[in-house]
């Protein structure tokens, strides 16, 4: 049974008919209850639910980052729900059914900051990566202060390691620690920078993929 609150303009609990009403965030809303689909899985459906599920794959390791990377977009939805309409317009590449997802446009943080300038990885040392930058801390709207967000993503095991309050901007490295268990997979590499009250983030940058030691 479905209860209006504060009247016939208040908000709507539960179900009417074919209508359910709920709240989410403080934000009273109504769904109309889906009908039967005769035939749940055409073509359409089934390439859109393959898209989803890659891009699922690739931002729950990730969601950590997605928070602070896609905070400024978290507005009446989550952070990882921005992240995930954004890669799914934007980053799915591939002929059906096997789509997958494009690094370079998928982007784990979206906004204005001035991004990493020159940025590098080097892979040598067993059990760590290190990234690398050049300092552009005078240019822009970037800020000496500002702190280097990496990310290390391990696609064959679904996990990342990753660091949200790096090395300042003028600083131009910071060294991840990675898992005896990554050697020999292969790792997608990411950043960007933070300011440091987290308040704006840069556009993260894919830096590649390398073998992981």
């Amino acid at each position: 049974m479905g209860v209006i609150s504060q009247g016939i303009l208040g908000g709507v609990s539960g179900k009417v008919g074919n209508v359910v009403g709920a709240s989410w965030k403080g934000i009273d809303y109504l769904r109309i209850k889906p009908s039967n689909v005769a035939n749940p899985r055409t073509e359409g459906q089934v390439n859109q639910r393959n898209k989803f599920t890659v891009t699922l794959e690739y931002l729950q390791p990730n969601l950590g980052f997605i928070k602070k990377g896609y905070k400024s977009y978290a507005v009446q939805k989550t952070e990882f729900n921005a992240a995930m309409s954004y890669v799914l317009n934007n980053a799915i590449t591939g002929a059906a059914p096997n789509f997958t997802v494009d690094y370079s446009l998928a982007l784990l943080s979206r906004g204005n900051l001035s991004g990493a300038l020159n940025p590098a990885t080097d892979l040598a040392t067993a059990g760590q990566v290190e990234f690398t930058w050049d300092d552009n801390s005078a240019e822009g709207n970037a800020n000496a202060t500002d702190k280097a967000m990496i990310l290390v993503y391990n696609p064959s095991k679904k996990e990342s390691m990753y660091i949200l309050d790096g090395a300042d901007r003028t600083v131009g490295s910071q060294i991840i620690t990675i898992p005896s268990t990554y050697a020999g997979d292969t790792v997608e590499l990411f950043m960007a920078f933070i300011t440091a009250d987290g308040s704006i983030v840069s556009n993260s940058v894919y830096l590649g993929s390398g073998t992981a030691n």
